[in-house]
This record gives structure tokens, sequence and C-alpha cells, in this order.
């Protein structure tokens, strides 16, 4: 759990205060009828939570439309006032406050500064040579200690951090309880990281903190249930269930990676067979391509690059992974209905080899009006992962208590 108390205090002392400021860091500006609206809140309970916002400068209100009041070309048209009657707008002040999220892979580190909007001020990237956690969290602390060196130089504090890893992690305690691709068992990131950067700190699966960023700021704003499936190392699922992100009471809520689509199938690092990740994870699918072509294929690159050359059974092995992670988003779809399927992570890369099979196999096994369902792709780099990890941050600021994936 975080250790060190907030040197910045968000000034919500309700739910209702820490919703409305969501719905207008999501959607707005917008009036504050509009907020109330999306919110579910009466006015007068929209006017109790943000008189306090505006007083200590979160939040921000004004008349005007359009760009004037920092309406961006995407924002609700139910925020433009109608010709002749000038509303008033309430925007979130995104100069107000800083936050700095760390996305780690296997072997790099990947660090964002971003303002209270979730805007990147600075992007950097750091080689993780060591990954057990001391010197690993020596070069995290390396990293936010550059990234707060450029805050100093706004008036604005560095209120969070955010850190996202892979694997299992218990956001409420700030455990990371395993995460293969850093080998990592029971370490207390959140405790240890705290320590060591100076700052509060929100600890979360590295997908949901993509779910969280998705939902505020990117194809999922404004669904009420979509899911986030990633592909590349792992095969990872964000959830959002009647626009909650979804945790579950063990924090793995979401992992598809680990659904078994074939029980005759290869050996997962899980301990099980035929899992969607043991077919259809970076790792997997270049020891098979190195099995059936003899090649020496070294990493995701050289295996791509094998099948685009028409290498006989190269191609196969993509078209069985992108049927895998179709039966898993299919499963996704059965179970949850999302309205939307984002797909994202490094694995993208190699799209084109599997996107057939990743459609013919979700058609087959989704059931009835869950085949509605809008699979759609989203090439992200992993600087977006890390504005995840800072959303997370943020988050966790607004509701002044690590929310277990609650969005």
């Amino acid at each position: 759990m975080r250790s060190t108390p907030h040197a910045e205090t968000f000034p919500a002392h309700s739910p209702a205060a820490a919703q409305v400021f969501t719905t207008v860091l999501s959607h707005g500006p917008l009036t504050r009828l509009d907020a109330g609206r999306r919110a579910g809140l009466s006015p007068a309970a929209v006017t109790k939570a943000v008189r306090p916002l505006l007083a200590a400068g979160y939040l921000v209100e004004g008349a005007g439309s359009g760009e004037a009041a920092g309406l961006g070309e995407g924002a609700d048209e139910a925020a433009r006032p109608a010709l002749g009657r000038p509303a008033a707008l309430v925007r979130v002040n995104g100069e107000r406050a800083l936050f700095i999220g760390v996305k780690a892979t296997g072997d790099e580190l990947i660090a964002v500064l971003t303002d209270l909007c979730c805007r990147v001020r600075l992007a950097r990237r750091a080689p993780l040579p060591d990954r057990t956690p001391g010197p690993a969290l020596a070069a995290i602390a390396g990293l936010v200690h550059e990234l707060r060196a450029h805050a100093a130089e706004s008036d604005a504090p560095v209120a969070g951090l955010g850190i996202a890893v892979s694997g299992d992690v218990d956001r409420a305690e700030g455990v990371v309880r395993y995460s293969p691709f850093l080998d990592w068992r029971d370490v207390p990131l959140a405790e240890l990281a705290s320590a060591a950067c100076g700052l509060p700190v929100t600890v979360d699966n590295d997908v949901r903190a993509l779910t969280v960023a998705e939902q505020w700021f990117g194809a999922g704003a404004g669904l009420s249930d979509f899911a986030v499936v990633t592909v590349g190392a792992g095969i990872g699922c964000g959830l959002v269930v009647h626009g909650r992100v979804v945790a579950g009471a063990h924090g793995v809520a979401g992992e598809i990676g680990h659904l078994v689509v074939d029980p005759a199938g290869p050996v997962c690092h899980c301990g099980n067979r035929g899992c969607v990740e043991a077919i259809a994870g970076d790792a997997a699918i270049v020891a098979r391509i190195r099995e059936v072509t003899g090649r020496h294929v070294t990493d995701s690159a050289a295996a791509v690059a094998l099948a685009h050359q028409g290498l006989t059974g190269a191609r196969e092995v993509y078209a069985r992974a992108g049927e895998a992670i179709g039966r898993g988003i299919a499963t996704v779809a059965n179970l949850l209905g999302p309205e939307r399927v984002i797909i994202s992570g490094e694995g993208l890369a190699a799209y084109d080899l599997f996107a057939e099979q990743i459609r013919e196999a979700f058609a087959t096994a989704a059931f009835g009006s869950a085949a509605r369902c809008d699979v759609q792709t989203r090439p992200l780099p992993f600087e977006e992962w890390a504005r995840g990890a800072a959303a997370a941050a943020i988050q966790t600021f607004i509701t002044q208590h690590p929310s277990s994936g609650k969005g």
C-alpha cells in the first residue's frame, strides 16, 4: 500500500466529488448539468461536489465554447452551448498537478511525465539489464528522479507515481505477487518504490493500467462495457464492466492468456497445456517456428521476417496463434458481452499474419449476439502503457485509496 503521504492532497471528500471530477476529466469540458447527467447526480450534488475542486484549482469554470473553452475536435457535443446562450463549462486544470508513470518490461523501462489530464510532457527509456528487484528498483528511481528534475521547472507538484508490470499484481496491497517476465514473486513494490522515490506509489497490472487510460482517453471512452486484449510477450486482457475496470476478488480477472484452447497443446509456464499464451505469446511463436523450420530464430522480429518470406511452416504457426487469440476473445465476448474489444500490444507487428484467423475463430466461437462485438486493432507504443501507469496514479490520487482496478 502507499506508505508515503501525499504532499498534495486532492480535496474531494466524497465519492460524488471523485465521480464528477473523473467525468469532467474524461468527457469535458462540460456544463454542470451535463456533468451531473453523465455521473447520475442531481444538480445540488454536482454543485456540492465541484465547490471544493474549484476552490483548490483542480477544476476551472467559465463561459465560452470551442477552442476558447478548451474543447477539442472530439469533445462532447452536449458541452457546446447553443447560439446566443453561453454556458459555463467546467474543465480540469491539467496544470494543477503532475504525475509519473513507469512501464516495466523484461528488459526495458519506459517512463512518462504527465499533467493531471494525463497529457505526456516528457518520455524517457532506459535498459533493464538486471531484473532482480533491487537493481530494477534503482533503475526505476533513476528515471523518476530525472523526470522530477524536469518537473521542478514547473510550479505544479508531482503528486504520484504509477508503476505497471505484467502478471499477478495486488493493487490494493501494492504487491507484485508474480510477474513471469521479471521473475518476481511477492515483491512489495509500492512500499519499496515509495521509499526510493519519495512519492505515493500505485502499482498495477500493466494491461489494467492501459485499460484505465483507454477508458478515460482512448478507444473505450464513453463505453460502459469493453475489453482491451494485448498480444506480445504475454496475452493479457483488461475488462470494463458497467463502467468499472474489473480486477476481481484476487486481482487476476481477465487472464485470457491462460484460457486453455487446446488441451493437447504445448505446456504453458503456468503449468497447464494449450493456454492461449502457450500458443500465441511471442516466446511460444519463436520456439515453434524454430522447431518447424530448423532455423536459428532469435526473436519475434526474425520470426515475423521468416513468415513474411513465406517459409514453409512459419505462416502456419502464426495462423494457429491467430486462432487461439480469436477463441480467447470469443470467450470474453460470450461471458461479458462487451460492446468493443480493442486489440493492442507489440505483437501487432505480426497482425497481418494472423488477422484473418482471429476474425474467423472469433466468428465461429462467439455465441449469438456476442458476435456483434466490435473487434478493432489499436497499435500503442510502450509510452502509452506508461501513460496508463500514470492514469492509475491519477485514479488513486482522485479516490485517495488504492482502488483494486475500479474506474
